[in-house]
């Protein structure tokens, strides 16, 4: 297994963010980690790249532990975060370069050229970041998680104020890092995880309520609701019933 999390809980004061979490996800896997706003997605995601410890419970990446082994935790995975931090007054190819710095990397002028052509960056590889449109940063933040070559990839809302054609592109550089890589993918737009995803976690007030492939998801919310349907359920309406309000 790539990642596997084991009975992990975050409290905070007497409020838990994450409430007894365990899934695992296999090596290659897109697995979408779906959830409302504050359900504890960001939180997981901060524990398994070692951002942040857990209360209680373990995760090993790679078979390394978070708690003995977090360097080499964090040497195997790339993270984007969502609120992808850049230094916006450094050129694209000078950042990349402090990356490929901090992590030691041999053969950085190599390293960067291919994140660069892998991630369509070409022409924009020297400009200033503060200088580039949305989805262009975001191809930046994405390189970055990339140059180190992680066996596992973490992104927190990658396509989040993309225009449809930046969608498109970014989607199908997820998809193509899928091939190799296994990525686990926070969205809250679920045509992206019926594009990409192989598999659905969804949280939900910091408990699974869900951990299934999309059409298994689908049939067991019509089973549960005793409905029979003239036409597919969408995403959409999985997710609203697996996490509306009582």
């Amino acid at each position: 297994m790539s990642i596997i999390t084991s009975n992990v809980s975050k409290v905070y004061g007497t409020q838990y963010a994450l409430n007894n979490v365990s899934f695992e996800v296999q090596k290659g896997e897109i697995v979408g980690f779906l959830g409302p706003n504050g359900a504890g997605k960001s939180t997981m995601m901060k524990i398994i790249t070692c951002f942040i410890p857990p209360t209680a419970g373990d995760v090993s990446v790679c078979g390394f532990d978070i708690w003995n082994d977090s360097l080499e935790v964090r040497k195997r995975i790339g993270y984007l975060s969502e609120s992808n931090p850049l230094y916006y007054d450094m050129y694209v190819k000078e950042f990349l370069e402090f990356i490929a710095g901090i992590y030691h990397l041999k053969n950085v002028k190599q390293c960067i050229g291919e994140v660069i052509e892998m991630t369509r960056l070409e022409i924009e590889q020297h400009k200033k970041i503060g200088a580039l449109s949305r989805g262009y940063r975001q191809r930046v933040g994405l390189a970055q998680a990339l140059i180190h070559n992680p066996e596992v990839l973490i992104l927190d809302e990658p396509t989040t104020g993309l225009d449809p054609n930046q969608l498109v592109e970014f989607r199908e550089l997820i998809r193509q890092c899928g091939k190799k890589k296994t990525v686990l993918l926070s969205t809250h737009i679920m045509q992206e995880v019926e594009a990409m995803c192989n598999r659905v976690i969804i949280i939900n007030k910091g408990n699974i309520v869900a951990n299934n492939t999309m059409s298994e998801l689908k049939e067991k919310v019509i089973s549960y609701k005793k409905s029979k349907r003239d036409y597919e359920m969408s995403m959409e309406e999985v997710f609203h019933f697996l996490t509306k309000s009582d």
